[in-house]
């Protein structure tokens, strides 16, 4: 079983840099035929709606999103997910009925094809930089002014450890409560399973998104209370 899971894997990854190979045509047509903002907007429909259900239907991965109905089609949101595997930035994005940019780390524009996607699609910081993560601050304010919702990863990078949750930082709370933009809250329940390091077995990947929480009212030191509340949000979804 651990041979086919890794050699699952392998055809896995092959095939994803294989698809967005595929993809590229489409992604630059899109920008050639439409204006700036809605070029983006089509671009990250098609990755999260299209292209990803393609790649997950190839895999034998199937989505069961549960609490999809709280969200807002039309409202902006900040929101965060749990993070245990290379899998997740695909299902956190086809989980979500609109589009949103993820707050990506700079390396992944290093990787051949994806990384061209991740620059021109996500906003990126690189975190050893204090500039960089200012400028991102700036970024990330600005586009939730335009009317996107941003994805960020509360625990930083993947959490790799046997916890259930990594550390949580406080810069998608921040962001929140600054922008007084509500907060959504998507955990995938059961990613062990199905994905863990270098393994990956075909099945059904559960996703439970909460209640928005309001942050209009919130302030500055109200940032500790709003990360354990999503804190035990979570691990109470990890746990069931």
């Amino acid at each position: 079983m651990t041979i086919f899971r890794k050699i699952w894997a392998v055809y896995a990854v092959l095939l994803f840099l294989v698809l967005m190979t595929l993809s590229l045509p489409v992604l630059l047509i899109f920008m050639a035929v439409t204006p700036g903002e809605r070029a983006l907007r089509n671009n990250i429909f098609y990755l999260h709606h299209i292209f990803t259900p393609m790649f997950l239907t190839l895999v034998g991965i199937r989505l069961k999103v549960e609490g999809r109905e709280k969200l807002d089609p039309k409202q902006s949101y900040v929101i965060v997910g749990n993070h245990s595997s290379s899998l997740d930035f695909i299902v956190h994005a086809h989980a979500f009925p609109g589009v949103f940019r993820f707050l990506a780390k700079q390396e992944l524009q290093k990787i051949p094809v994806f990384g061209w996607v991740v620059k021109k699609m996500c906003l990126t910081v690189d975190r050893s930089s204090a500039m960089s993560r200012a400028r991102s601050v700036v970024a990330l304010k600005q586009n939730l002014a335009d009317g996107w919702s941003i994805f960020i990863y509360p625990e930083g990078s993947r959490n790799k450890t046997e916890d259930l949750l990594g550390p949580f930082y406080d810069g998608a709370f921040r962001i929140a409560i600054q922008t007084k933009a509500p907060l959504a809250v998507e955990t995938i329940t059961n990613m062990p399973k199905i994905a863990s390091g270098y393994n990956l077995r075909p099945g059904i990947v559960r996703i439970v998104w909460d209640t928005p929480i309001p942050t209009h009212e919130m302030r500055a030191e109200d940032i500790p209370a709003l990360k354990e509340r999503v804190e035990k949000m979570m691990l109470g979804r990890l746990r069931e």
